[in-house]
């Protein structure tokens, strides 16, 4: 399959909003992890959550939108009109039924739904918004994109936790294959509300501790879960022939692989299918496990999960084979966010030769034979990295990103 263009990328991100920003802050190790603020968090176990501080939503919603619409698609809006500027693309002048958006999305715009809910309760159905039927709704982010750029062709939504967001660009991938010559891709997700928080924490997967800098400890030998999020990213995929077409003069490098699994069920006894899709990921790029500079983990902050991802990535690069890393410790778990942002940041990894460390890990857990990457960035030249994502329920997601062929071409153009 050909390899598609990334010739635009845009961040919302709890540690800073715009590439330029959340990639300095991801070098400098500034996390945008703490106390939940969005709400009153004392009556629920989970006091901590990487909130995207600062974002006004008026500033990239018009008035009639912003009351049609949730902070999911909020934080989309902001991030897509980043990668289309980034791009220089201007769809008004393109083709729109040879432009499509594929997002991904976990939570849906659930503090929507609760207020709504609630005014339905409190003060009866006249009080509730006539947009509650699609706000809330995980397909409502790439509807509106597709209305609000006329993007007219290929349009879809992927739902499978942090593994849907790479999901959504795999298949903004193939959708290039066709008659596609532009594709939006990506998630961002918003679940700061209580209904959201509450959702989540049956899982067992959030920490509840309530230090932000030892809460979220991917890999760890002290890890006890997770710190949830909001925010992600989008990018602007193009065919080579249509970049080239429209003389498109950002090249922030390539999605060459892509390929999905799904575990089998609990007490099968069949082992978990990660590093199945790891290896079909690399299968599909044509690209070699010892060609990989860097691999950007899933960390799920969890014993178990990690070493099931730890032991799949040594299987395919054998032990400390290859850098790893999980940066998203400074943000939190984004769900379908994470896994663009990761993409994101991978592209930029490799543009400027240098892999960003996993924050707050001291001692790596007992069996994670993997060469973490912990404390400061490290001087590497990964030209291809690997991003992985796992989604609750079973799913499995790996994408193979190569960096820009000329690193001096590609800039970042947000902030």
């Amino acid at each position: 399959m050909n390899e598609a263009r990334v010739t635009g990328m845009g961040v919302v991100a709890p540690n800073g909003i715009g590439t330029k920003s959340y990639w300095e802050a991801v070098l400098e190790g500034r996390g945008g992890i703490g106390r939940i603020g969005r709400f009153d968090h004392t009556p629920y176990p989970v006091t901590l959550a990487g909130e995207v501080d600062g974002f006004e939503p008026a500033e990239h919603v018009s008035s009639r939108l912003l009351v049609e619409t949730s902070t999911m698609s909020h934080l989309a809006f902001a991030a897509a009109a980043e990668a289309l500027a980034d791009a220089g693309a201007d769809t008004a002048a393109l083709d729109e039924y040879g432009l499509g958006v594929i997002t991904a999305n976990s939570t849906g715009g659930v503090e929507f739904g609760q207020r709504e809910l609630e005014n339905l309760w409190s003060n009866g159905p006249e009080h509730m918004s006539a947009y509650m039927s699609i706000a809330w709704f995980y397909a409502a982010t790439s509807g509106q994109l597709s209305i609000r750029h006329k993007l007219r062709g290929h349009c879809g939504v992927v739902v499978a936790d942090q593994a849907g967001g790479l999901d959504a660009i795999g298949q903004g991938r193939r959708a290039l294959s066709g008659d596609q010559g532009l594709v939006l891709v990506g998630g961002t997700e918003s679940p700061m509300s209580p209904a959201g928080l509450v959702s989540q924490i049956p899982t067992g997967r959030l920490s509840t501790r309530s230090d932000p800098d030892r809460a979220f400890l991917p890999f760890d030998a002290n890890a006890t879960g997770a710190v949830t999020g909001e925010g992600g990213a989008i990018l602007v995929l193009e065919s080579p022939g249509h970049a080239r077409g429209r003389g498109a003069a950002q090249d922030h490098g390539a999605v060459i692989g892509h390929a999905s699994t799904f575990d089998p069920r609990p007490g099968s006894g069949r082992p978990p299918a990660l590093e199945q899709a790891l290896r079909a990921a690399l299968d599909d790029a044509g690209v070699a496990p010892g060609e990989v500079g860097a691999v950007f983990a899933d960390a799920a902050g969890l014993p178990g999960p990690d070493l099931e991802e730890a032991r799949a990535i040594t299987a395919v690069f054998g032990p400390r084979g290859v850098p790893v890393t999980a940066p998203k410790a400074l943000v939190g778990r984004l769900s379908a966010g994470a896994g663009p942002l990761d993409a994101v940041t991978a592209l930029l990894a490799c543009r400027d030769r240098v892999i960003p460390a996993t924050p707050n890990v001291t001692e790596l857990a007992r069996g994670c034979e993997i060469d973490l990457v912990t404390g400061e960035p490290r001087a590497a030249d990964p030209r291809i990295a690997v991003v992985l994502g796992r989604g609750h329920g079973g799913f499995n997601s790996a994408l193979v990103v190569r960096g820009p062929r000329d690193p001096a071409r590609s800039s970042v153009s947000g902030g």
